[in-house]
């Protein structure tokens, strides 16, 4: 699809050499893929479909959810102190 477009916008420029309104034509195409690539936000996988935004919602949620655990699960507190004085310590 990108390569498509490349071609489009070349093929307009060429064409802006007889007549300057298919400069404007490609102008216009170039701003608005590079606005769209802005703002899918993410990497495309053969699909058509973003999936770096989702992971990182993903990653974003569950070091969210992570965090909670650590400050209010009464049940793990003493599990979670060991670990991060065991990462603490390895990270020194």
């Amino acid at each position: 699809m990108f390569v498509l477009l490349l071609i489009l916008i070349v093929v307009l420029f060429g064409f802006g050499f007889l007549n300057p309104i298919w400069w404007v034509a490609a102008a216009v195409l170039v701003y608005g893929v590079t606005r769209h690539g802005r703002d899918r936000g993410g990497g495309q996988n053969r699909s058509g479909s973003s999936d770096l935004g989702d992971y990182r919602d993903y990653q974003e949620r569950r070091d969210r959810q992570e965090r909670w655990d650590r400050r209010y699960s009464r049940q793990n507190r003493a599990r979670w102190r060991r670990e991060d004085r065991r990462d603490h310590e390895h990270r020194r």
